[in-house]
C-alpha cells in the first residue's frame, strides 16, 4: 500500500512541477524583451553596433521592455494580493468541540499525516480540505497568521447529526489523509498559483482591468490539465492511505452519505424553502434531517436496518453546544440557498419545528389564497379599471342563513370550471406575473439588506410554471377552507413539507383532484372530495 500511496503522491508532485513550469515560462516571456534590450544597450556601448537604425531600435526595444515589465509587475501584484474565494462556513473553535478535534487529530496520527489547522461546518452533504493560508486571508482574519498552516477541514453539518461517531471517522479518513500530499512544497505552491490566477480573473472583471482577466485565463488554460491531474493524484494518494483506517466501516458509511444527501435535499426544498420565502428560517435544519431520514427509514422497507443505528452515539455529541451550531448552520443554509441576511432580524426571524405548522404552513396557505383572489379580481375587472382589494372574511349576516361576503372557494371553482381551459390559462398567467414581481421586489430588498455580505446563491428549484403556481394556489385555498370550515389543521411532513391533516391524519388524495380542475376544468372530483371532508366552499376563508 505504501508504494501505491507514493506513486500517487509522486504523480501529483510531477503534475505540480508542470504547473510551476507554466509560471516559469510566462516569466521567461516577460523577461525576453528586457534581455534583448540589455543586449542591444551593451552592444551600442561597446561599439559593436554602430550607425542607424540601431539607436532607434534599442530605444524602442527598451520602451517595450519597460511597458512589459510594468504590466507584468501589476499582474503579479494582483495575483499575489487577490483574495481567493473562501467557502462560507461556520467556524468551530476547539473550545466548542474538543472531542471532535481529538477525533480528527487521532485520525491524522493513525494516517501519519499533519492534522488540519481548524475545523469548520458547511450546510451541505460534503467534506473537503480548504487552503486558507493566502496572505489576503491572513489580512482579513479568515485564517491564523501562519503562512505554512495546514488546510482547514470543512465537514458537512448533516453528517454530524445523522452519522454515528465511527461512521464519521470512516468518512473523514480519506479527507484528512489529503493533508499529507498538501504539505509537499511543490503541490502547495502550485495550488497557490492556480488559486491566485482564479482570483485574478475575478479582479479582472472590473472596469479597466480586462487585460488582467484575459492573461489569467490564458495561464489557467495552459495549466488546467496538469492542475486537474495533480488533484487526482492527491485524491488517489489520500484514498489509498485512508484504507488503513476503518476501511470496512467506510463502505457502510458511504451508504449513509447518499441517504443523508437525499434527506437533506428533500428537507431544504420541501420544508425550508417555504419558510424562507416568508421571511422565516428553520433554526434546526440538522436536527430536522434526522427526523426526515427516520421517516424515510420508516416508509422504505429497504431502509429499516438504518433505524437500529439511532441507538449508537451520534457524531453531534462531539460538539459542546450542538443546538447553537445547528442554528448557525441553518442560518448559513438560508444565506447560501435563498439569499437571506447574515443575521436574524424583525423580517428574518427563526422558527422552531413545533411552531412550523401554525407560523409557516397556515400563513403560507393564506398568503397564497389572498394572492389567488387578488388575481381573480384582476382578471375579472374590465380593462382600465383597477381591481378592488380582496375583502377579508366576514361573518354571516344575522338571520340571513348562508349568505356570506368575502373570498370563497366557490368563486374559484366557478371560475376554473371551464372545459376550454382559457380561464385557467389567464389566471395562471396573472399569478405568474404577480409572483415574479413579488420575488423581484423581495430579492432587491434582501440584496440591499445584505449589502457587502452577499454570497453566491445556489437556487434549490427551477422557476415554476404558471400551471404549477395555479395548482399550488388552488390547493392552498382548499386547505384554508378545510381549516376554517371542516376542523382540519396544517401539518408538517418531514419529506413532503406542508400537509393537510383531517382528523389527525394526512390527506394525500387532494393533489389529483386539484390538477383535474386546473388542467381539465373539471370540478366534480374536487367537489366530491370537499363533500366527503365536510368543507363548505361557499363559506369565506380568513386571509392574511
Amino acid at each position: 500500500m505504501e508504494s501505491i500511496v507514493e506513486v500517487g503522491a509522486l504523480s501529483a508532485r510531477h503534475r505540480a512541477l508542470a504547473v510551476l513550469r507554466v509560471r516559469s515560462r510566462a516569466l521567461a516571456v516577460v523577461l525576453l524583451p528586457a534581455a534583448l534590450g540589455v543586449v542591444l544597450v551593451a552592444a551600442l556601448t561597446t561599439g559593436r553596433l554602430t550607425g542607424d537604425p540601431w539607436p532607434a531600435v534599442t530605444l524602442v526595444v527598451c520602451a517595450v521592455a519597460a511597458l512589459v515589465l510594468l504590466a507584468a509587475g501589476i499582474f503579479a501584484a494582483v495575483v499575489h494580493r487577490a483574495s481567493p474565494a473562501v467557502t462560507p462556513t461556520v467556524p468551530v473553535p476547539e473550545a466548542a468541540a474538543p472531542d471532535l478535534y481529538r477525533l480528527v487529530r487521532d485520525l491524522a496520527d493513525r494516517l501519519d499525516v499533519p492534522a488540519p489547522s481548524a475545523i469548520a461546518l458547511t450546510p451541505d452533504c460534503d467534506s473537503w480540505l480548504e487552503d486558507r493560508t493566502h496572505a489576503a486571508h491572513r489580512r482579513q482574519g479568515i485564517s491564523p497568521d501562519v503562512p505554512q498552516a495546514a488546510p482547514v477541514l470543512v465537514i458537512g453539518s448533516p453528517f454530524l447529526w445523522w452519522m454515528r461517531v465511527g461512521e464519521l471517522r470512516a468518512v473523514l479518513a480519506p479527507v484528512v489523509a489529503g493533508t499529507g500530499p498538501s504539505a509537499l512544497p511543490d503541490i502547495a505552491e502550485a495550488r497557490r498559483f492556480v488559486r491566485g490566477l482564479d482570483a485574478a480573473v475575478d479582479v479582472g472583471n472590473r472596469p479597466g482591468l480586462g487585460w488582467i482577466a484575459r492573461s489569467a485565463r490564458l495561464l489557467l488554460r495552459l495549466c488546467r490539465e496538469d492542475a486537474t491531474e495533480m488533484e487526482r493524484g492527491v485524491a488517489s494518494a489520500a484514498s489509498e492511505r485512508a484504507q488503513r483506517v476503518d476501511y470496512g466501516l467506510r463502505i457502510v458509511a458511504q451508504e449513509q452519505v447518499g441517504l443523508a444527501y437525499a434527506g437533506w435535499d428533500r428537507l431544504l426544498t420541501r420544508v425550508a424553502l417555504p419558510a424562507w420565502r416568508m421571511g422565516r428560517w428553520p433554526a434546526h435544519l440538522d436536527a430536522g434531517v434526522v427526523s426526515a431520514l427516520t421517516e424515510l427509514s420508516r416508509r422504505d422497507r429497504l431502509a429499516e436496518g438504518f433505524t437500529s443505528r439511532l441507538g449508537e452515539r451520534p457524531a453531534c455529541d462531539l460538539l459542546e453546544q450542538p443546538g447553537l451550531v445547528d442554528e448557525a448552520a441553518s442560518l448559513l443554509a438560508a444565506r447560501l440557498f435563498h439569499g437571506g441576511p447574515a443575521e436574524a432580524g424583525p423580517d428574518w426571524s427563526p422558527v422552531d419545528w413545533t411552531a412550523y405548522p401554525e407560523e409557516v404552513v397556515d400563513r403560507k396557505w393564506r398568503m397564497e389564497a389572498a394572492r389567488l383572489h387578488a388575481a381573480l379580481d384582476a382578471v375579472a375587472a374590465p380593462p382600465g379599471v383597477a381591481a378592488a382589494p380582496v375583502a377579508p372574511a366576514a361573518p354571516s349576516v344575522p338571520g340571513g342563513g348562508d349568505l356570506y361576503a368575502g373570498p370563497t372557494l366557490e368563486r374559484v371553482l366557478a371560475h376554473l370550471a371551464d372545459e376550454c381551459g382559457t380561464a385557467g390559462e389567464t389566471l395562471a398567467g396573472r399569478l405568474s406575473g404577480d409572483v415574479a414581481r413579488q420575488e423581484r421586489a423581495a430579492g432587491a430588498q434582501a440584496a440591499k439588506a445584505r449589502g457587502s455580505d452577499a454570497v453566491p446563491l445556489f437556487p434549490l428549484q427551477p422557476p415554476r410554471t404558471g400551471r404549477d403556481l395555479l395548482a399550488d394556489h388552488v390547493t392552498a385555498m382548499v386547505c384554508c377552507a378545510a381549516v376554517d370550515s371542516a376542523g382540519a389543521a396544517p401539518g408538517l411532513d418531514w419529506l413532503d413539507g406542508p400537509v393537510l391533516l383531517v382528523g389527525g391524519e394526512r390527506r394525500t388524495d387532494l393533489a389529483p383532484r386539484v390538477l383535474s380542475l386546473v388542467e381539465d376544468g373539471d370540478a366534480a372530483p374536487l367537489r366530491d372530495w370537499l363533500a366527503e371532508v365536510g368543507v363548505r366552499p361557499e363559506k369565506p376563508v380568513r386571509l392574511v
